[in-house]
């Protein structure tokens, strides 16, 4: 009986370890791990997909060599041969490669559950390959590349624009600059510290400086288009743009890329450019370990296309020699023979500032323990640019000294812009649930110098250099996310919760004093005997006491760019704290609905609630119908807020000198400017994808509507005449002392409508030996400024120069309605061939003249590129963008003004440079 019962224990026994061989792991890529992957076992039935944590467990009938594959969408097939005893437990974990030919299918941004193709998200995704654009492509800097590749990305770089000619304004659906959110590996990422102020794009907004990341460390991006807020905070009303940073290893990829303008107004080869860069991989360990490196360095060369000075630039003034008692008339003709000279010699840059710098990058993951890692990621970005103001001509006798320059002078504005980021954080399993610590630095400092200039006012004790002062920002964001994939309730739910706080400072660091000083102001303390006034210099006083030779007193301050004052200076933070949840349910395996609720509390303007619901329906593997709506929310940035400087800007063919003051100022009060808040958006959006095989195709219509739109006002000035009011001479004094004369501000003004029309076409195919591909994406846009001006009873009759007509059309019209763009690529053997036509749309020159108002019609550039591997490593590419030389229209004489300005500098569609030929060696090993 004993030997019957051991017998039935063995037999047990056996049973057991006959059925316990099993292969568990995880699936994962360098970033994440991965949900719903597949896992099958070769010859047998066994699959099973990965859950929340990506992990997965086969159960085997029988000990033996099994070959396992694990396959996911965009990813490569991998493989691998695995040996399992009787009653054992084999751990075997993957590390997934992307597929390079799938990579513009899969997307992670919008959704906190597994990453899916873009043809099934409920929103619209974009996606952008960087690495391959930047093999075939004209364009470098990432600003350009999308603005040649993503219809509804508008960016240029500007010209005349003081920091902003460095930092290039980007516009998504054609709303503001600081309506779109930009996140580094689903992380936010900070803003740039200069405010747009002088009349270019996204004008009174603060943007993302993109053109700071190398484009040698961006894997792909992913930009989507539609209103995000309640999913990631501020910012997201008109999207959000991912930047997926790189991860790969062992592989070395290096280019270099020189090229310059040689159209019809080039000198020769002009604006020369040069990029190189290089981007390394190397493996920690065998668990998906990383640090993957980048570097660039950039330099650009100045580019101008002008018009010889068309105005008076010396008068009899200018020659007390010939003209002992001057009156002021034009001698400008007969000076310029006596002095060798011509009108081009009076004219500033006016294309393409001067710029150089370099960026470090990395991206790294650390895992620490089964289903726990540590990442980081983050770099460092330094360009020093220089550009040109308006030319000072001799005969502006208040802003020249003649004897430090005879011949008037072209003040430099030269830019040092260093940004610094850091991103730290732990993700990984606590039980059923997978959870994200993370931290998030960023900063961006600017700091100013105005060379070859002067101070009038110092007469000719002046120096000719000055630091003008700058700006920094940091920001610090702090988030704990929670997710939960629960694969049998409905068809799959997966819930997502998470808090984040922000903190975040903004500073405006003064100048030199004899930067922004008038030393020829005075005020008056009394009388003497005679009744004279007794006067005593102070830079903050109403009188003015030096005169130039025409009897008009001399400007303060460095010509050019005046320089920002004590009085300015800022030390001003803020914090805010959120709260999110977001669900999404497969209430069938064809239905997906998508829901978001986001709280946030600012410590500065207060709390604000959205919500977001997005749904898709597949009718079938070929059809799938998609819709969202949300609201939004922007909190007016620190810059808005505190912001205010002196700066000369150009209006109709003249410059002022223009004060920008904050919302608390005295002006401010005067004028009846409120306080401000934060805009509030909706947005509705409606489309469907198909999936033809080889012919893909998504077509997304949208509306979103903006509540107290933040804008930058027009020109406000005083008066000091007889019989000014009271208020109209407080407001004239409060100028002087700021060496400005007219005022602008930032209020909540307007409320907007954005309606537009997306469609993306994609055709892949086989064609003799070779592979073809064709993209072809549009989009039909317009925004309207509704409801009338949100204005104070202070400002009566003062609407138009509250919004005046320039930042209407800076708002409605000043990026294209309609813009699309067709690629072709062909790649065959050796070879590669790359033709690319955009449209760039209609748009209008900002003006407040209704004589200068013009419409500056469609225009299509072409770009084009051959490739040729030389060897297996070795590739090089030759080509042009706007191989054909196309400009847009030349502004009305109005607009031209006398400074020489032929093309707009203000509503650029695709910039005034013409051809531009480049040529690249890439290596890869």
């Amino acid at each position: 009986m004993r030997r019957f019962y051991l017998m039935i224990i063995l037999l047990i026994g056996l049973g057991f370890s006959t059925s316990a061989q099993t292969i568990r792991g995880v699936v994962r890529d360098t970033a994440q791990t991965i949900i719903g992957a597949t896992v099958s076992v070769s010859g047998q039935k066994q699959r099973a997909g990965t859950d929340a944590s990506g992990r997965y467990e086969i159960k085997l009938s029988a000990p033996g060599t099994y070959t396992v594959f694990v396959t996911y969408i965009g990813y490569q097939t991998l493989q691998k041969v695995v040996t399992v005893k009787a009653g054992e437990s084999k751990e075997l974990d993957f590390l997934l490669q992307t597929n390079n030919n799938d990579l513009n299918d899969v997307v992670v941004v919008g959704s906190r559950s597994a990453p899916r193709s873009y043809l099934d998200t409920p929103v619209p995704v974009d996606v952008v390959d960087i690495k391959k654009l930047t093999q075939n492509a004209p364009q470098v800097t990432l600003n350009q590349i999308l603005n040649f590749v993503a219809p509804s990305f508008t960016s240029n770089v500007m010209s005349l624009t003081d920091g902003t000619d460095h930092i290039d304004p980007a516009s998504l659906r054609g709303l503001g600059p600081d309506q779109v959110l930009v996140l580094i590996n689903g992380k936010r990422r900070h803003t740039t510290s200069l405010i747009n102020i002088n009349g270019s794009l996204g004008k009174g907004s603060v943007g993302t400086d993109l053109n700071a990341i190398p484009t040698s460390a961006i894997k792909r991006v992913e930009i989507l288009r539609d209103g995000a807020a309640a999913q990631y905070g501020s910012d997201a009303i008109a999207g959000v743009i991912n930047i997926i940073l790189n991860d790969n290893v062992n592989q070395l990829n290096s280019s270099v890329t020189a090229g310059g303008y040689a159209g019809k107004h080039s000198d020769g080869l002009d604006g020369q450019t040069v990029q190189a860069n290089v981007n390394y991989g190397v493996a920690l360990n065998d668990k998906g370990g990383f640090l993957n490196l980048s570097g660039s360095f950039d330099y650009r060369d100045f580019a101008s296309r002008t018009t010889p000075y068309k105005g008076v630039i010396f008068t009899d003034y200018n020659n007390p020699a010939l003209y002992p008692t001057p009156t002021g008339k034009d001698i400008t003709d007969a000076e310029l023979q006596r002095r060798g000279l011509s009108r081009s010699d009076f004219v500033p840059n006016i294309g393409q500032s001067q710029n150089r710098g370099g960026a470090l990058f990395f991206n790294s993951v650390i895992p620490v323990s089964n289903g726990a890692e540590v990442y980081a990621f983050g770099g460092l970005n330094y360009r020093n640019g220089r550009s040109t103001a308006f030319y000072r001509t001799p005969r502006q006798l208040t802003q020249n000294i003649a004897t430090i320059y005879p011949n008037g002078f072209l003040p430099d504005i030269v830019t040092s812009n260093l940004d610094q980021s850091i991103a730290v954080g732990i993700r990984g399993n606590l039980g059923l649930w997978k959870v994200d610590l993370s931290n998030n630095f960023g900063r961006n400092k600017i700091d100013l110098q105005t060379e070859n200039s002067l101070n009038a006012s110092m007469l000719t004790t002046s120096p000719t250099s000055f630091e003008s002062g700058g700006f920094a920002f940091s920001q610090n964001t702090t988030n704990l996310d929670f997710s939960r994939f629960y694969k049998n309730t409905l068809k799959g739910l997966n819930v997502a919760f998470g808090f984040e706080n922000r903190l975040e400072n903004y500073k405006i660091i003064p100048g030199e004093e004899a930067s922004y000083v008038n030393y020829g102001n005075a005020i008056q303390v009394g009388t003497d005997g005679n009744g004279k006034p007794i006067l005593v210099p102070d830079p903050k006083g109403n009188i003015a006491t030096r005169f130039a030779a025409n009897g008009q007193a001399y400007a303060g301050g460095a010509q050019g760019f005046p320089g920002i004052s004590k009085d300015n200076l800022t030390n001003a933070s803020r914090s805010s704290v959120a709260a999110y949840a977001d669900v999404e349910a497969n209430f069938t395996e064809k239905w997906l609905v998508d829901g978001a609720l986001r709280f946030e509390n600012y410590s500065d303007f207060g709390s604000t609630l959205n919500g977001k619901i997005a749904t898709r329906y597949k009718f079938s593997d070929q059809f799938l119908l998609r819709g969202a709506f949300s609201t939004g929310f922007r909190a007016p940035s620190l810059h808005q807020r505190y912001f205010s400087a002196t700066s000369t800007v150009f209006v109709d063919g003249a410059f002022v000198e223009s004060g920008t003051f904050a919302n608390d100022s005295r002006v401010a009060q005067l004028l009846g400017i409120p306080k401000l808040k934060q805009e509030t958006s909706d947005s509705y959006s409606l489309g469907f994808t198909s999936n033809l095989g080889k012919f893909k195709l998504t077509v997304d219509a949208y509306l979103i509507q903006i509540k107290n739109r933040v804008i930058y006002t027009g020109q406000f000035s005083g008066s000091n005449a007889a019989g000014a009011s009271a208020q109209d001479k407080e407001i004239y004094d409060l100028l002087r002392q700021a060496n400005a004369t007219t005022a602008r501000f930032f209020a909540n003004a307007v409320d907007t409508r954005t309606k537009g029309l997306d469609a993306v076409l994609t055709y892949t195919t086989p064609l003799a030996i070779g592979t073809f591909r064709a993209d072809f994406a549009a989009t039909l846009s317009r925004t309207d400024i509704v409801h009338g001006i949100h204005a104070s009873p202070l400002l009566a009759g003062k609407e138009n120069i509250y919004l005046d007509n320039a930042s209407r059309i800076l708002i409605e019209k000043v990026t294209p309605r309609f813009k699309a763009n067709l690629t072709l690529d062909y790649t065959v053997n050796k070879w590669n061939v790359f033709l690319r036509n955009v449209y760039f749309g209609a748009v209008s020159q900002p003006t407040n003249v209704a004589a200068n108002e013009q419409v500056l019609p469609g225009r299509v550039i072409t770009d084009a590129g051959v490739g040729y591997n030389l060897t297996k490593s070795l590739k090089l590419t030759i080509g042009s963008n706007n191989i054909f030389d196309v400009y847009p229209a030349e502004l009305l004489p109005g607009s031209q003004g006398t400074s020489g300005i032929l093309y707009p500098n203000q509503a650029p569609q695709f910039g005034f440079l013409g051809r531009y030929v480049f040529t690249r060696l890439a290596l890869s090993l």
